[in-house]
């Protein structure tokens, strides 16, 4: 199965860009991130969802000290 890349857009500490890898590499759909974020405790709450058009959202959630975003079609 492929891993799915993380790019940071800013200056972000290394460490959680291993980090966001090692957690999200094998999320491949939304329903993938969403088993993840229900599995935390606390439940992690998605923050936003930008619709780009009708196929395709841009998924916000919290992870550690940074803020996420996940391209879905």
């Amino acid at each position: 199965m492929r891993t799915v890349a993380v790019r940071p857009v800013e200056s972000v500490d290394p460490t959680i860009v291993r980090e966001v890898g090692r957690t999200f590499g094998g999320c491949h759909t939304l329903a993938d991130l969403m088993r993840w974020a229900f599995s935390q405790s606390p439940v992690v709450h998605i923050t936003e969802i930008v619709t780009q058009d009708e196929y395709t959202h841009d998924v916000v959630l919290p992870f550690r000290a940074v803020y996420l975003s996940f391209d879905t079609t």
